[in-house]
């Protein structure tokens, strides 16, 4: 952590911090009791908001940070500056996160103490919009894969549609399913079966750019939210699924293979046609009426 740079003065500082400029309704936390302002929701998005416009009273900063070991939010319109000032945040010896300002200029001791005191504030509203938003993680997840379900899958394909809309860009949709997988089961039992699933999702999850996004539905079935995509980035998707199938121990000890369905967002597409043309392709490929996807 950064020593803390502290000057006397005695003008007070405006924020000019251009997010934050033009909030000057009857709602502004300005106008009524901070922690009154923070206990209206539990996002932390919008709660660093609110924050920052408060904060804005007393320091000026081209951008706010706030991490910990669960999550790290950047307040939006935030750029860099010529300094970093972090703050830790407790209560009592728990550890909540740390706050990082992006300012020009040291903070003086009166805007110092400020901030502390607005720290104490932040801090039960922080750490209860912290537990929702894990709380949330964990509805959006599978718990055995710990990919994304089909919840978080409808958010992410609506979020990545909209985004290619917007900036012409091509969406790639993967569904797949193992094959022979009820056999496993039925063969060797659920926990030799869970062990495929897991394995297998491991498998996608290195297949995949960062810009991608992987999730299972449940059963053996998966899909791959694929953003900027191209045939070439779908090939290479295959490859690597097909060549990580053959090397890895357990998989290729019970000859797990697996069927991809693929397609391309168009312009005319919603959600639900899109999927239901990827479903198609993996139906396809699966009953071998049209060119193999599927790995065995």
């Amino acid at each position: 952590m950064q020593t803390l740079n502290i000057l006397e003065s005695t003008t007070p500082s405006f924020n000019a911090f251009n997010v934050l400029a033009n909030s000057t309704n009857s709602n502004s936390p300005n106008n009524s009791p901070l922690l009154e302002q923070l206990q209206t929701t539990l996002i932390l998005e919008k709660l660093l908001d609110i924050f920052a416009m408060e904060a804005a009273r007393y320091i000026k900063f081209s951008g706010l940070y706030f991490k910990n070991k669960m999550v790290s939010k950047t307040l939006r319109g935030s750029r860099k500056a010529k300094h970093e000032r972090q703050f830790e945040l407790k209560i009592n010896d728990e550890f909540i996160g740390t706050i990082t300002y992006s300012i020009d200029k040291p903070i003086s001791m009166r805007h110092y103490k400020d901030l502390q005191r607005i720290h104490q504030t932040i801090l039960y509203p922080l750490k209860n919009a912290l537990q929702y938003h894990q709380a949330m993680q964990l509805a959006m997840h599978d718990g055995l894969t710990e990919l994304g379900n089909r919840r978080y899958f409808d958010e992410q394909l609506k979020r990545a549609m909209h985004n290619a809309n917007r900036h012409h860009a091509q969406v790639g949709l993967v569904l797949g399913d193992l094959n022979k997988f009820k056999a496993i089961n039925d063969t060797y039992g659920h926990n030799v079966g869970d062990q495929v699933l897991i394995q297998f999702a491991d498998i996608l999850r290195n297949c995949i750019r960062d810009s991608d996004s992987v999730f299972r539905f449940g059963g053996d079935e998966f899909a791959i939210i694929v953003e900027n995509a191209s045939e070439y980035a779908l090939d290479i998707i295959e490859s690597r699924v097909d060549n990580f199938l053959k090397v890895n121990p357990l998989l290729s000890k019970y000859q797990i293979g697996c069927s991809l369905g693929t397609t391309f967002m168009n312009r005319a597409d919603n959600e639900r046609t899109l999927f239901e043309r990827a479903d198609q392709a993996l139906y396809r490929q699966k009953m071998n009426m049209s060119k193999r996807f599927s790995i065995v």
